[in-house]
């Protein structure tokens, strides 16, 4: 790079869909209505759980959780996405684009504590249902979730201050429809060794132990699933882990989409589809996988509704 004159900048154009302008008006009103349903969605689950007494226990208290992130994630990035489907300019200043990644990190690994704490609790629930309420108490559980905020900010912070501290050269193009690390790191005019060092290690390591718990946690149920005697029970065991599971099946398929793919495969498209099912649709779809099969949530919501219209 010596000998070059290289301009630092000060603003990004995330170029998101503009190399398909004309598909840019559906895609806008494809967006905007994704967006409603995943905030409206995750908002029903929020004020359902807080409006009914019953479900005041430690598995809707994380799902009520889930979806305050779940909110929180998509409207880091679709916002933005929707203004700059509109706009001709699609600018973002350097210090909003670093608050976007920091905030991003920090929702999309928060996301993993919490399915990983949720994991905890199904395996309480069922392999020591005698003490789940003086085990899961509501003590621990507030313990659980502000250790998961805490840990996921440090990480976050890490990462963002890192990435801060990097010099970026012209051209200020991020090939993408928000602030993500690996776009970020093709603009620095410097060596990224050191940023790529810390999301193999720390990085890697933030998203395999959470993901190890989950799979340890399933590993001791389905230990205790096997040594029950009737079907029905089984059945009953494994159906109050069966939202959770589907969560945990989407989130981490789209995740390791994303991280453990063989770099010749990587290409714009395909960057911006992995990257939408993982900040969008996973948000859109986890109302509906802990709503439609859950008797106790249907029930709950049936109540408000009798309840406000009679």
């Amino acid at each position: 790079m010596e000998g070059k004159n290289w301009t630092l900048v000060t603003e990004f154009v995330l170029l998101g869909f503009s190399d398909h302008p004309e598909y840019e008006s559906l895609l806008f009103a494809l967006f905007l209505m994704i967006y409603t349903v995943t905030v409206l969605g995750n908002l029903v689950i929020m004020l359902v759980i807080l409006a009914d007494a019953q479900l005041h226990i430690p598995m809707y208290f994380f799902l009520g959780n889930l979806a305050f992130v779940d909110i929180c994630l998509t409207s880091v990035t679709l916002p933005e996405l929707l203004v700059n489907l509109l706009s001709e300019t699609k600018t973002i200043s350097l210090y909003a684009c670093m608050t976007q990644l920091y905030c991003f990190i920090a929702l999309g690994n928060m996301e993993n504590f919490l399915l990983a704490v949720m994991s905890i609790d199904r395996y309480v629930a069922i392999c020591h249902p005698l003490r789940y309420t003086v085990v899961m108490s509501r003590r621990v559980c507030l313990q659980m979730v502000a250790s998961s905020w805490i840990l996921v900010s440090l990480h976050s912070l890490l990462h963002t201050v890192l990435t801060a501290h990097l010099p970026f050269c012209g051209p200020s193009l991020i090939r993408h429809f928000f602030c993500e690390m690996t776009p970020l790191f093709e603009l620095s005019c410097s060596d990224t060794s050191t940023n790529e060092l810390v999301i193999f290690t720390e990085g890697s390591l933030s998203l395999a132990l959470p993901f190890l718990l989950i799979l340890f946690s399933y590993l001791l149920i389905l230990s205790t699933v096997l040594r029950i005697h009737s079907l029905e029970g089984k059945r009953r065991a494994l159906s109050t882990c069966a939202s959770h599971l589907t969560a945990v099946i989407l989130f981490y398929g789209t995740l390791f989409s994303i991280y453990f793919r063989p770099s010749s495969s990587h290409s714009l498209d395909k960057d911006r589809v992995v990257s939408l099912m993982y900040t969008v649709i996973t948000p859109t779809l986890n109302p509906f996988i802990y709503s439609l099969r859950n008797k106790d949530l249907k029930e709950a919501l049936r109540k408000i509704i009798r309840r406000n219209l009679l």
